[in-house]
């Protein structure tokens, strides 16, 4: 976001400042009492605040300047602004305000609010909104001033609200009680799963598992063994998948495949060691050990790139390994 980590800031809107003909144009009367006072009222404010001369020193600083920056209080007048800069534009940033000042350069800075930083006197970078201005001149002297408007409060709002979208993304799509992938996430995951196979011309396989007389396990053992299959069973499933592979929770006791850069024989193969490992494995449940068997329908993907359609056929293959016997793999 704040393109002074990396060099020159970054423009956040284009809000055109008029330049002053000079700043003792400003007062009226007393032009001293209304420099008091004027001083005073850059000091009582909450936004960061320097004026700096034609050498680019620091001829004024207010209170939250000192606050945010870190330097005593009074310290700050008379050392160059660089002091205040990150290292990849404190070289350029003199020499481009004295040119600005003697007429040879326009600025793309003044008159713009910018994502920028600027560095405590410990050395940390300050992520800030940088509105610089020319000030005109005083005693034919050029000046220009900037506010610094600290933005580490914003800023770890919005890292906030990321992390809150991004574990409200996570609940919306995945499965509470398996902590797997749930179907709308699996819907995603198909979508751009059959997209790339189309395009790359690589095979895909899709796949549905369904737990053998999980009706049974209920009836028999409770709902909370019945969770605790399922529980068991996606991490089996999980664990014998590919790392490529994906692996969701689409129903109450059905699980999605999908097999990308995967034909037939090769997701066979896949789902033969899944359905091995599931028959082979206890679920421990309040000292009764429980086993459970799947069946799986394997299909691939359609040549038009029809994931649903292929979602189809293997939930007919599925439907075909429980009508020969269960605990078995069929493919369309």
């Amino acid at each position: 976001m704040y393109d002074a980590y990396k060099g020159a800031p970054r423009a956040v809107r284009q809000t055109s400042l008029p330049r002053p003909p000079g700043i003792s144009t400003f007062f009226v009367g007393d032009k001293q009492m209304n420099r008091i006072l004027a001083l005073r009222l850059l000091d009582a404010a909450d936004d960061a605040a320097v004026i700096i001369d034609a050498g680019s020193r620091i001829r004024y600083a207010n209170d939250a300047m000192y606050a945010l920056s870190g330097y005593a209080v009074g310290s700050l007048p008379g050392q160059p602004i660089e002091a205040l800069l990150p290292d990849a534009v404190r070289e350029q940033h003199g020499a481009q305000i004295g040119a600005y000042l003697a007429g040879y350069k326009k600025s793309r800075v003044l008159g713009h609010k910018r994502h920028f930083a600027i560095r405590h006197r410990d050395g940390t970078m300050l992520p800030i909104v940088l509105k610089a201005m020319d000030l005109g001149t005083l005693d034919d002297e050029n000046f220009m001033g900037a506010f610094f408007i600290d933005q580490r409060r914003e800023l770890a709002i919005e890292q906030q609200n990321a992390a809150r979208w991004q574990q409200l993304q996570r609940i919306a799509l995945s499965d509470p009680l398996t902590q797997l992938p749930n179907r709308r996430a699996f819907e995603i995951d198909a979508v751009r799963t059959a997209a790339r196979s189309k395009r790359s011309g690589h095979p895909m396989t899709i796949g549905i598992a369904d737990i053998d007389f999980f009706k049974h396990v209920n009836d028999q053992h409770g709902h909370a063994a019945g969770d605790a299959v399922l529980q068991a069973i996606a991490a089996i499933i999980l664990a014998q998948a590919r790392a490529a592979d994906v692996v969701a929770r689409v129903g109450g006791e059905e699980f999605g495949l999908l097999f990308p850069h995967t034909d037939l024989a090769r997701a066979r193969q896949v789902a033969e060691r899944i359905r091995l490992a599931v028959a082979a494995a206890q679920v421990e449940f309040e000292h009764a050990p429980i086993t459970a068997t799947i069946s799986i329908g394997l299909a691939p993907l359609p040549a038009d790139g029809d994931w649903k359609a292929g979602f189809t056929q293997a939930d007919a293959a599925l439907y075909q390994a429980k009508k020969n016997g269960r605990n078995r793999v069929e493919q369309a």
